[in-house]
């Protein structure tokens, strides 16, 4: 789907998709009745996601940035500009590892760590930056510890990025902000920003963007569980869970 007009097609009704001939052993007719049910309005939050999706596609040219900000990369310093290599997309992600924080956001972590296994395939279509205020040689230094190959760290320290993009006040904290930019004819511009959080969020849940980007949460969506209200993923655990179909 490339063009909000594609969505006017007539579309068979999600109720009529959703008749699924598949059996799972013992089921009920009143699961299989629920199972259908459901089916249906995933058919219809599947649907939705493509009619967002298009509307972002849709957005008129955003604004220049102020400047060609300089950051400090592992290769040394480089700009805005620059880290779009041979692509004409970025997607920069603001960690929340600035310099008052002991260690890093936990969430944070979890998300780039699911990031960094898909970084080489992103990569194909768009150029990925992970911005920070925390000086680069920290963040490289935690990067090796969590194992991340394939992630690409800057460090903001010594510019305003975080405060015009992600709306941090240095003095207070950081926040975890998605943006997008594309390159034309030499012109960067802004082409989307994540806008979603605690000012957004429905009440009893949590202030995450839509679609969520988080495999975490994804999988545990599926189960009956879900994501459960106190609890959140760590930097580290004593123990993990025994897999006990594996004898050593």
């Amino acid at each position: 789907m490339t063009d909000v007009a594609e969505f006017t097609q007539i579309l068979k009704p999600a109720a009529t998709l959703a008749q699924s001939p598949r059996r799972f052993p013992g089921e009920s007719t009143q699961f299989r009745q629920a199972r259908n049910a459901l089916l249906a309005e995933e058919i219809e939050l599947r649907r939705h996601i493509e009619r967002v999706a298009a509307l972002r596609r849709a957005l008129p040219p955003g604004g220049e940035p102020p400047k060609d900000y300089s950051f400090e990369s592992e290769q040394g310093t480089v700009t805005l500009s620059q880290m779009f290599g041979e692509h004409d997309t970025l997607v920069t992600y603001n960690w929340m590892y600035g310099p008052k924080r002991e260690r890093p956001c936990p969430m944070c972590t979890s998300m780039l760590s699911s990031l960094n296994g898909e970084m080489p395939d992103i990569l194909q279509r768009v150029a990925f930056a992970v911005i920070a205020r925390s000086p680069i040689d920290r963040l490289v230094a935690f990067k090796k510890e969590r194992g991340w190959h394939n992630l690409r760290l800057y460090s903001s320290g010594n510019n305003s990025f975080n405060q015009d993009y992600a709306g941090e006040d240095p003095d207070t904290g950081d926040d975890a902000t998605f943006n997008v930019f594309t390159r034309s004819g030499g012109i960067v511009r802004h082409f989307w920003g994540d806008e979603m959080g605690p000012r957004t969020a429905d009440p009893g849940q949590d202030p995450r963007g839509a679609p969520d980007l988080m495999p975490l949460w994804t999988v545990l969506d599926m189960t009956p569980g879900g994501r459960g209200t106190d609890w959140y993923p760590k930097l580290s655990y004593d123990t993990l869970p025994k897999d006990r179909g594996v004898r050593t």
